[in-house]
């Protein structure tokens, strides 16, 4: 089990380095995967700030949100968040995990409610 914690950690570190080499000041979109939720945060590293965040967490205690559809409407979320503050266009960070399912619909529906990467 510590072998996979490791090796996530290791591509962890290879995307970020491999972000902030490509991001020339624009703010990055960092995206969590927990077991229950989905968090995504617009993060500008050279103030070192959290612009915007949204999460898939209900309002009241409630059932855990992991579906594809909570992946969507997280993605809609942090983008019109982002868009409010002014932010039209990121870097996007996977955070080590592959783009694929839940990762790539949330990515998707930021892209549709307008915001470039």
């Amino acid at each position: 089990m510590k072998d996979k914690a490791i090796r996530f950690e290791y591509r962890k570190r290879r995307v970020h380095d491999r972000i902030k080499e490509a991001a020339n000041g624009l703010p990055r979109l960092c995206v969590r995967r927990s077991l229950k939720y989905f968090y995504a945060q617009v993060i500008d590293d050279v103030k070192g700030v959290t612009i915007a965040c949204a999460d898939s967490r209900p309002e009241k205690a409630g059932p855990c949100r992991k579906s594809l559809n909570d992946a969507k409407s997280v993605g809609k979320l942090i983008a019109e968040r982002a868009l409010k503050a002014g932010i039209s266009k990121v870097v996007f960070d996977r955070g080590g995990m592959v783009y694929h399912g839940r990762v790539k619909a949330l990515a998707d529906a930021a892209r549709e409610a307008g915001l470039k990467f």
